[in-house]
């Protein structure tokens, strides 16, 4: 991809500070995962958010939490989806689009394998619980829209991490509360999808800007630098001044 298509999804001043994040995040689903690996009862910690003798919350808020299900169940997440890959598609940020898609595909999938590994039930065998599926779905999209707007509004490393943390912590808690609410996860399935999500998404992102490049071999839209900063000729069949090999700069004719 080249010109407005070739904008990287991981802005280059969030890279170093995102692949920390998804290390502590991918440490956390672990440590949780073996924490709470083949249980069907809340912890303590789970206790003592939310009381598992309840029988969730009434009008009007559960039908914000039916609300906010919805757009992580097969119909209202393809909804939801092709809202956000339409809006990538209209501001020309194809490759935000693809991470859009890859990225929610990639945390919603994780979740599913993770769920059959730990093992984890609420309110019966067959009902696999952790992580939260829903909660790395909704995460994963906030943090898609997130990255687009910190590249597009060109945001420093402060600003940008601020952007997309508070995104993925909004989105994540919306969700997570709405699943916890119906009864439906436990508020540490909630934080482990949460954590998924941020675990994959950088990742993710960084396979896609790694994965397209200019048909001339440079990264992200840039052209090739030589080791001084300037434009590297030597791949373009050229002299560092520009001149052509075997042009009237006087360099050898082949």
């Amino acid at each position: 991809m080249t010109g407005r298509s070739a904008h990287p999804v991981l802005p280059p001043v969030l890279r170093g500070w995102l692949g920390a994040v998804a290390g502590l995040a991918g440490l956390s689903v672990v440590l949780l995962g073996i924490l709470y690996a083949g249980g069907s009862e809340p912890g303590g910690v789970d206790r003592r958010l939310s009381s598992p003798e309840a029988d969730g919350v009434g009008p009007p808020w559960r039908r914000l939490a039916l609300a906010l299900d919805f757009l992580g169940e097969p119909v209202g997440s393809v909804l939801l989806v092709t809202a956000l890959v339409a809006g990538c598609l209209l501001v020309r940020r194809p490759r935000a689009a693809v991470l859009t898609v890859a990225g929610a595909g990639a945390g919603v999938a994780v979740a599913t394998l993770l769920k059959h590994l730990v093992g984890r039930t609420i309110h019966g065998d067959g009902n696999l619980s952790y992580p939260s599926g829903h909660t790395a779905f909704a995460t994963a999209l906030a943090l898609a829209v997130a990255l687009l707007a910190t590249g597009r509004l060109g945001l420093g490393r402060t600003a940008g991490m601020a952007l997309v943390l508070g995104f993925a912590l909004v989105a994540g808690a919306a969700m997570g509360w709405a699943q916890v609410a119906l009864g439906a996860h436990y508020p540490t399935d909630a934080l482990g999808g949460f954590c998924t999500a941020l675990a994959v998404v950088p990742a993710t992102g960084w396979l896609i800007d790694r994965a397209v490049r200019r048909p001339d071999g440079g990264p992200d839209g840039r052209p090739d630098m030589s080791l001084d900063g300037s434009p590297d000729a030597s791949r373009h069949g050229g002299t560092a001044d520009g001149t052509a090999y075997g042009g009237r700069g006087g360099g050898p004719s082949r």
